[in-house]
């Protein structure tokens, strides 16, 4: 088969979309490789090639339809795409941010399930005319009521400076893509990058095998760790933005909503507003004075910020729920944190569930501080340490 003709059977049907990096790359790379006289089957639409149109047997490699409907790469074409992507992106001084939608950038119900104290919402929705002056909405064809987490439009102008963004959602792909059109409006952050559940490579599972991007480079922000169990070292993990009570009781929590209490997150001082410093504090890092970033991996400097949360702290836990120490200490630990088992005069913090226990008597007698376990939680989502006072375990009367 001679290169004219491979040219002349080149797919018309694959289309750039400006904007993304990762799309441009894909074209550029078929309009390129028409002239090679010997095709290596990169990819393909069904069973044809997209390259010299040969129908293929077999479905080997991975299916990329968010990008293209049909579109599947094979291995050493997603390796040599993910390459060149990243020194276009390293070049710009970018790198790579996943994004969860549900309890991570929004709060989703069925209308149905509205509570009678939050029915008040039905009267203060924002126009859909134009999103991106709201934060409310009422999406009556599909029955349902979004609500935009604080300082998610800010966060998202922000992290797009620094990072080429990805939706990675469970939910199914309308859904998906008509909440990127309330956070992105203009299709400025995330164009064609919205993945969902239909495009994962395994159920119940997210994985970065469907992301055009080096794993050393991305960064995921997510609420549920168990959906990234093969990227772990990748994650930020998110506090849970619950508005809804239906959300609420999704978790089992017996408490009132947000939009119960008539309350909301804090704008400036939330989820979203913590965790944008922290990403900008690992692509400082990334990017410092040196210019040599090939061998650089986000993971590490994701780890030595996280060192940082709580370097200095001396933890002894007492009376705390055995199965639930090793998560703990662990939390603890990663966050920089030394955890003993026996009272030593080093200790600076006892985490408890009961004040009345030797260990934290002993606390008080020392001035020590004696928290309860909420008080690593807290600075694991917030990744800072937590004023003490707040978390102060008091004596059972």
């Amino acid at each position: 088969m001679n290169g004219s003709r491979i040219k002349r059977r080149k797919f018309e049907s694959i289309e750039e979309t400006e904007g993304s990096t990762s799309e441009g790359i894909i074209k550029q790379s078929l309009e390129a490789s028409m002239e090679v006289d010997i095709c290596t089957h990169p990819g393909s639409f069904g069973n044809m090639c997209i390259r010299c149109g040969q129908k293929l047997d077999g479905e080997s490699g991975v299916t990329f339809g968010y990008i293209h409907k049909g579109l599947r790469l094979h291995d050493e074409e997603i390796s040599r795409l993910r390459n060149t992507d990243m020194k276009s992106l390293l070049c710009r001084k970018k790198l790579y941010l996943v994004l969860d939608l549900d309890h991570t950038l929004l709060n989703s119900t069925h209308l149905a399930h509205l509570t009678s104290e939050e029915s008040h919402l039905l009267n203060q929705t924002d126009s859909l005319r134009d999103v991106s002056k709201g934060s409310l909405f009422k999406l009556e064809h599909m029955n349902m009521m979004t609500k935009l987490r604080p300082f998610v439009r800010p966060f998202l102008k922000e992290a797009s400076e620094m990072f080429e963004m990805y939706i990675y959602t469970m939910g199914d792909r309308p859904y998906a893509l008509e909440m990127a059109k309330l956070l992105d409006p203009q299709g400025e952050y995330f164009n064609a990058k919205v993945i969902s559940r239909d495009d994962g490579t395994q159920k119940h599972q997210k994985g970065l095998d469907v992301v055009l991007g080096q794993e050393s480079a991305v960064l995921i922000l997510d609420d549920t760790e168990h959906a990234w169990m093969k990227h772990k070292d990748n994650l930020i993990l998110m506090e849970r933005y619950h508005f809804f009570g239906s959300s609420c009781r999704q978790f089992g929590f017996n408490c009132k909503s947000l939009a119960e209490l008539k309350s909301d997150e804090n704008e400036t001082d939330g989820a979203l507003a913590k965790i944008l410093k922290v990403l900008k504090q690992v692509h400082c890092m990334f990017f410092d004075k040196q210019e040599d970033f090939d061998d650089r991996d986000v993971r590490q400097m994701l780890s030595l910020v996280r060192r940082e949360v709580l370097s200095g702290c001396v933890i002894i836990f007492s009376r705390i729920v055995h199965g639930a120490i090793p998560s703990l200490r662990k939390m603890a630990e990663q966050m920089g944190a030394t955890c003993l088992t026996e009272i030593d005069p080093s200790v600076t913090h006892v985490v408890a569930t009961d004040a009345g226990t030797e260990k934290c008597r002993w606390a008080v007698k020392e001035k020590k501080f004696v928290v309860h376990p909420l008080w690593i939680e807290a600075a694991n989502y917030f990744w800072q340490k937590q004023p003490e006072e707040n978390f102060i375990l008091k004596k059972k009367q």
